[in-house]
């Protein structure tokens, strides 16, 4: 049986002062504030700037914070893609720009929740670096979609999927409006998460579980497997298995690794997909009528951005109808 751990995010802590992470982040944020205060408590961070859905994610990442009693960092930064970036940037130009867009912003974050503590930056150099160096000090990362500047590509472009591939903490993309109503009317349902029960999964269960528990949410899991392929010489020969028998080994697999967490999250409705086919479409379908997805991703340092996010977060993260989380896992 799998044990259902503390979430590792909370524990997780803080880049020493000196360290590269956080000298990174020094570098490329000064927050305001009269003192100007560093403040090394783990915030949830959201990355703006004037492009269409910035108020979105602002909003997204605010209810998250409140949620989750902690304070709120927003970031304003342009992340050009490189055939987008213009020939020469004004920075005061671009700083002063950021100050306006974040003073906008932090006075909605103040109208929609008063007691929130929020502080903000400005990137204006670096944002690649600096986000990335920012989110070792994170409790969540939130970025907003896409847009006409800023984070222009981050649905599409490899500039913004490399934040998403590399950040230390899980990753919110805002895709679409979690509390919209559905075409029929209705009102979306709970949260829903990919697993692939054959690979390490605690994180990705714990920020599930964790997010449904917040929300007063049900939990939708979702695993899918294929039969395994016997090959031949030229020809695929007929299987040596019992389709039935692999089907109930995937189930009591599923089975078991979440007995452990219906324990520890007793107030959460757990329901499972189980399925012989590839999970993507149907996770983004579940998008249309769910609140957040959570995926996974290969947290090895060593792998690219593309394998970092596999090709069913990737598919999810780009086509998706609501926020997309994707956790980083062992």
């Amino acid at each position: 049986m799998h044990d259902a751990p503390s979430s590792p995010y909370r524990r997780r802590s803080d880049p020493g002062i000196g360290s590269a992470a956080h000298q990174g982040a020094r570098d490329a944020v000064r927050p305001s504030g009269t003192k100007g205060e560093w403040i090394m408590a783990q915030p949830v961070i959201v990355g703006v700037d004037e492009a269409a859905g910035a108020e979105e994610a602002v909003d997204w990442a605010a209810d998250e914070a409140h949620l989750r009693g902690l304070r709120l960092h927003l970031v304003h930064a342009w992340l050009w893609e490189p055939h987008q970036a213009p020939a020469s940037l004004n920075g005061p130009l671009i700083r002063r720009q950021g100050e306006q867009a974040l003073n906008a912003l932090t006075g909605r974050v103040a109208s929609h929740h008063p007691d929130l503590e929020v502080s903000s930056g400005v990137v204006d150099s670096n944002p690649l670096q600096a986000l990335i160096a920012l989110s070792s000090a994170a409790d969540l990362l939130v970025l907003g979609p896409r847009g006409s500047g800023g984070f222009s590509g981050l649905l599409i472009g490899s500039t913004s999927l490399h934040v998403v591939a590399h950040a230390a903490c899980p990753v919110v993309v805002i895709r679409g409006t979690a509390t919209a109503a559905m075409p029929d009317g209705g009102t979306r349902g709970g949260v829903v998460v990919g697993l692939h029960g054959r690979k390490p999964c605690d994180e990705l269960l714990t920020f599930a579980f964790d997010s449904a528990q917040r929300r007063h949410l049900a939990l939708r899991v979702v695993h899918a497997w294929s039969l395994p392929i016997v090959l031949g010489p030229g020809h695929t020969l007929p299987p040596l298995y019992e389709e039935s028998h692999v089907d109930g080994e995937e189930q009591r697999l599923i089975a078991e690794i979440l007995a452990g967490w219906r324990q520890q999250y007793p107030d959460v409705t757990v329901t499972e997909d189980l399925l012989r086919a590839g999970p993507a479409k149907h996770l983004v379908d579940l998008s249309t009528t769910h609140q957040l997805v959570v995926v996974g991703r290969n947290g090895n340092t060593t792998d690219g951005p593309l394998r970092r996010l596999g090709s069913v977060s990737q598919a999810v993260v780009h086509h998706a109808h609501c926020p997309v989380a994707v956790v980083p896992h062992r």
